[in-house]
């Protein structure tokens, strides 16, 4: 079975991660998340699409 994620997606929700830990400018983990993966597709990560809503 493929991975669904590439792994430097995964680096990119880690610094976010990282950041929103020691005080960044994010409200909520899922923010942090959401936004690690945003950089990840404008880089062109595989990643899967996003949910609708």
């Amino acid at each position: 079975m493929a991975r669904k994620y590439d792994p430097r997606a995964g680096k990119e929700v880690e610094k976010t991660m990282h950041e929103y830990k020691h005080g960044g400018k994010f409200k909520s983990r899922e923010q942090a998340v959401a936004v690690g993966l945003s950089k990840a597709r404008q880089k062109g990560e595989r990643v899967p699409k996003r949910e609708g809503g």
